[in-house]
C-alpha cells in the first residue's frame, strides 16, 4: 500500500510571492511527514512520499508560461514511469516518510530526499 503526495520545491524556503501556495505545500510536507511515523490508521508496511518537483510540464503551465525554459520542467511521462517503478521494484523507492526532490536541467531529471 503506498499513498503519494504532492508537494514543491519551491516551499521549502520562503515564498513571499505566493504565501498560501507556500503554506499549503508545507502542510503536505508535514502530512507526508505525519503519516509515516505508523499508528495513522494505514495498513501495515504502508509506504507515504512527497515528490517535490520545481514545475510540472503541462499543457496549463505551457500556456501560462510560454516564455519559460521547458527544459528544466519535469515530464508526466517521467513522473509516471518513476511511480510505476516504485510500486513494481519496491526496494527503488526511498524511503518512508521521504520528501522527493525533482530537479529536472537540460532536459535531464534527477531524485533526491531532501
Amino acid at each position: 500500500y503506498q499513498r503519494r503526495v504532492r508537494g514543491a520545491t519551491p516551499c521549502l524556503e520562503g515564498t513571499s510571492f505566493m504565501m498560501g501556495y507556500g503554506l499549503s505545500k508545507a502542510a503536505v510536507h508535514q502530512l507526508t511527514k505525519s503519516l509515516s511515523t505508523g499508528d495513522t490508521g494505514l495498513p501495515k508496511g504502508a509506504c507515504v512520499q512527497c515528490i517535490l518537483p520545481v514545475t510540472l510540464d503541462t499543457p496549463m503551465n505551457r500556456k501560462f508560461m510560454a516564455d519559460a525554459d521547458f527544459s528544466t520542467w519535469t515530464t508526466l511521462p517521467y513522473i509516471a514511469e518513476m511511480f510505476t517503478k516504485w510500486t513494481e521494484e519496491p526496494s527503488s523507492r526511498f524511503p518512508n516518510g521521504s520528501l522527493v526532490k525533482i530537479i529536472t536541467k537540460d532536459n535531464k531529471t534527477t531524485e533526491s530526499v531532501v
